[in-house]
């Protein structure tokens, strides 16, 4: 999983995006989805992973305070999707879009009608994904670092 990360920080970087450049994620934090049970891999039919995700339906601290607003009230329960990356050699094979249908498809069995997630401004790739699979921008939030992310939403 950690060879993925790296991978994806390597990517980002090579893009100049200073996303996940200061050791973020980190294998404490993959460890710790794994013990909360939020932790994902993605494989193919040959069984090699070729995606990793944090998926999760507990309120994400960082989304209580937004400049903008989102599309569902505070007391909705939503899905998040964090920490996603994807190996390289399934980089714009899909892998991303096959994530966010199939943890929708898990809020909309649970009757959970919204998914949020954000991203680094510089991140143009994923903010063309997440428009691109009808999620709304819906401001600024900021995470406990206090580094700045765009925030987006999608009513399943």
């Amino acid at each position: 999983m950690m060879h993925i990360i790296h991978q994806a920080q390597e990517y980002l970087a090579s893009l100049n995006i200073d996303q996940w450049q200061n050791g973020y994620p980190n294998e404490q934090k993959i460890l710790e989805d794994i013990a909360n049970q939020e932790s994902y891999l993605i494989k193919n039919e040959q069984n090699q992973i070729i995606a990793i995700t944090m998926f999760t339906t507990r309120n994400e601290l960082t989304y209580a305070v937004i400049e903008g607003n989102w599309l569902t009230n505070d007391n909705t329960t939503y899905g998040v999707i964090h920490r996603m990356a994807v190996n390289n050699e399934y980089r714009n094979t899909g892998a991303a879009k096959f994530i966010f249908h199939y943890f929708e498809q898990l809020l909309k069995a649970e009757n959970i009608v919204s998914m949020r997630i954000d991203t680094h401004q510089d991140n143009i790739g994923m903010q063309h994904i997440l428009t691109k699979l009808d999620y709304k921008y819906c401001g600024i939030i900021y995470l406990e670092d206090g580094n700045k992310r765009l925030a987006y939403e999608k009513i399943i």
